[in-house]
């Protein structure tokens, strides 16, 4: 049976225009030469994608560059930058909006933190909306309004956080996006930007088994509900976008690491200064890790007395953020406690060494390791040892909590149930 019945036409018509040799291994026969096609912006867009891969990977030294595995991957991050700018070319639209999945788990680009569920909404330049839904319990939900590169704010986003909307007895929020506050109205009200295309919410959750995620609704209220046919030349000019879009989300990290490397943090730490795109209040740091089967390092630093979340995370070598799902590879406040003295220690290995605050390396044996300090009274910078695993339990206090093979089985087993249960799509 072949495989192409279980896709997507659209998937399969995209895989077979834009990789001549999938046609090949599905009916053994190589594809007769392709003619322009005729559909206006098409052509670009799959020539812009053919060459994708291949631009990524001469960012990188060229070890990574001959590297199968790496490889591999590259085209994984050029399928996941595709997929999340795709998703908004068929689905944003400012005048019908809707909160679509942004990042993620499986739209791994631009680093996504463990705890954050990422979506996007469009808005229309000049347009005013309504949000409504339920408030939730979870550790922050912020919007962000997005500007794009070269207008007049783009460098720093307003932020909404939902905590600070009034609630009725359901716990139902309603708040009023525009650029200037209707004459009269007394309700909760969030001045837009007039140059702001795109609202982003975050959704950071601590505790993902007890904490209830928001609901949001959103819509354009100055003009009638329905959704026409979109115009032919609309439909052009966002795909005429497309391959810039991809392009721009593909190559922006993709060396990250490297920069990094280059800059000698292999194994410490340096604050991360974000240009632009930060929550609102939260502060960044990040080093390295370079780690034999058989080393690890030991983070630690103190704990701020006020802080509204903290959060350790990994990535690989083009800076996907470690599969959290899946591994034990990000740690917050509920899951994460000091010892006895009031220090954070948290070990990095790809061995479990054993102690309860570990992060698998799963398999990657450089990267990244990105904390987060969020509404905190201090922002330390930690200190980082390293180790044999052997030695782990030597060289931390007695008394460190500890978990057996068992335990971290049931642990993952809890956190992955816990993490699918959250409302991602």
């Amino acid at each position: 049976m072949s495989i192409r019945r279980f896709w997507p036409l659209g998937l399969a018509t995209l895989a077979l225009a834009a990789f001549p040799f999938a046609a090949k291994a599905a009916d053994g026969a190589a594809p007769a030469a392709a003619a322009p096609s005729s559909v206006p912006g098409w052509q670009e867009f799959v020539d812009s994608l053919r060459t994708l891969p291949d631009r990524m990977l001469a960012k990188l030294p060229e070890p990574m560059r001959q590297d199968p595995q790496v490889r591999q991957e590259i085209a994984r991050l050029a399928l996941e930058s595709l997929a999340s700018q795709a998703l908004g070319a068929v689905g944003a639209d400012g005048d019908a909006p809707q909160f679509l999945p942004s990042i993620g788990q499986v739209l791994n680009i631009g680093q996504p933190n463990a705890d954050t569920i990422y979506r996007s909404a469009a808005i229309t330049p000049g347009g005013t909306y309504r949000i409504t839904g339920k408030q939730g319990t979870v550790n922050l939900a912020v919007l962000a309004q997005v500007v794009p590169q070269g207008e007049a704010g783009a460098g720093s986003r307003a932020h909404l956080d939902l905590s600070e909307l009034k609630t009725d007895a359901n716990d139902r929020f309603d708040v009023l996006l525009s650029a200037e506050r209707p004459q009269d109205y007394t309700g909760d009200w969030w001045q837009l930007n007039p140059a702001a295309r795109t609202l982003m919410l975050r959704l950071v959750s601590s505790d993902w088994d007890k904490e209830v995620e928001p609901t949001l609704s959103i819509e354009r209220v100055d003009r009638p509900i329905g959704r026409p046919r979109v115009p032919a030349a609309v439909l052009e000019r966002r795909l005429r976008a497309l391959p810039q879009q991809v392009d721009y989300i593909a190559l922006m990290f993709v060396d990250h690491v490297e920069q990094l490397r280059r800059e000698g943090f292999v194994n410490r730490f340096k604050v991360f200064d974000v240009p632009f795109g930060a929550l609102a209040g939260q502060f960044y740091y990040e080093g390295v890790y370079d780690l034999a089967d058989d080393e690890a390092l030991i983070v630690e630093s103190p704990v701020p007395a006020k802080c509204d979340y903290r959060s350790l995370i990994l990535t690989n070598e083009i800076y996907e953020t470690t599969d959290w799902v899946n591994n034990h590879s990000s740690l917050n406040a509920a899951q994460s406690a000091p010892d006895s003295d009031g220090k954070l220690r948290i070990v990095v290995s790809a061995r479990d060494p054993g102690v309860r605050n570990w992060l698998d390396t799963a398999g990657y044996a450089k990267g990244i390791i990105q904390g987060r300090w969020t509404g905190c009274d201090s922002q330390p910078i930690p200190t980082v040892q390293k180790v044999k695993v052997q030695d782990v339990l030597k060289a931390l206090p007695k008394g460190v909590a500890t978990v057996t093979p068992e335990e971290r089985q049931q642990i993952l087993r809890e956190r992955r149930r816990a993490l699918l249960e959250r409302s991602y799509w």
